[in-house]
């Protein structure tokens, strides 16, 4: 579907969405989104760091079971 659109497309629909909201509330919501991206990127890195922490010296990682007790035993 956006295969067919190009670049004057693309120019297109930014100027429908900068009349319809107005630059302040486009420019807030592109400021959301780059902390949604960097919160996100955080994420991830925080995540690997506890991986490697929870890791042995022998490179095998230490898994925990995360299941609620009233779910451990079903299938």
């Amino acid at each position: 579907m956006l295969n067919n659109i190009g670049p004057a497309g693309f120019i297109i629909i930014a100027v429908v969405v900068l009349v319809l909201f107005g630059r302040g509330k486009v420019s807030a919501l592109m400021g959301e989104v780059g902390k949604g991206i960097t919160s996100f990127k955080k994420g991830l890195k925080d995540g690997s760091e506890e991986i490697e922490k929870t890791s042995d010296e022998d490179g095998v990682t230490n898994a925990r079971d995360i299941t609620p007790e009233n779910d451990k035993d079903k299938v």
